[in-house]
């Protein structure tokens, strides 16, 4: 692990702190994204706990920047910056994840797997300062940055995400209907 992960950002100090004692409860993934997510609405950061580079984000896809990795790795916490237009594929997730949003919009669709095909059960436009929270299994969702500018969202895993590189467990390649 990089001394970047180990040091905690300047504007990150509460959550982590609030953070760490919601994880250390070792209740089961939802509850735990539950506590996370109340952690989150109380500390949730500005924009600028990126760097100013970090926030211009990339023109061929959206990036996501490693800002912190909990000793032990219970936890990490995760810039993401998108840019118009970039989505992400329709995708699950390897344990339960909390997002707020820190800028821009963020139109999330949500799926159910049926049989060979997937079926969209709802929509949701996250806006600055919304938060949410998920965890396997039902968690089969695809993001896209829906407004005219650069989003930015803060993700907490339930994993060390500089070990297993994403939070992504699977990529869906089915048909949608609904």
């Amino acid at each position: 692990m990089t001394a970047v992960l180990e040091t905690v950002r300047p504007g990150l100090e509460d959550l982590v702190t609030g953070v760490r004692a919601a994880v250390n409860r070792h209740a089961d993934w939802r509850e735990t994204a539950r506590l996370v997510a109340a952690e989150l609405r109380r500390h949730l950061p500005t924009p600028d706990v990126l760097t100013a580079e970090e926030r211009l984000g990339d023109p061929d896809r959206y990036v996501s920047h490693t800002l912190y990795v909990e000793p032990g790795g219970t936890f990490s916490l995760v810039g993401l910056v998108w840019r118009p237009g970039q989505v992400t594929p329709i995708h699950d997730h390897v344990t339960w994840c909390v997002f707020g949003v820190l800028q821009g919009v963020e139109h999330e669709e949500l799926y159910v797997e049926r049989d060979d095909h997937l079926v969209r059960v709802g929509t949701n436009d996250n806006h600055v300062g919304e938060v949410s929270g998920f965890a396997p299994p039902g968690d089969i969702h695809r993001v896209r940055n829906s407004g005219d500018g650069v989003a930015i969202s803060l993700h907490i895993y339930g994993t060390d995400i500089s070990r297993v590189e994403s939070s992504v467990r699977r990529v869906y390649d089915l048909p949608v209907l609904g």
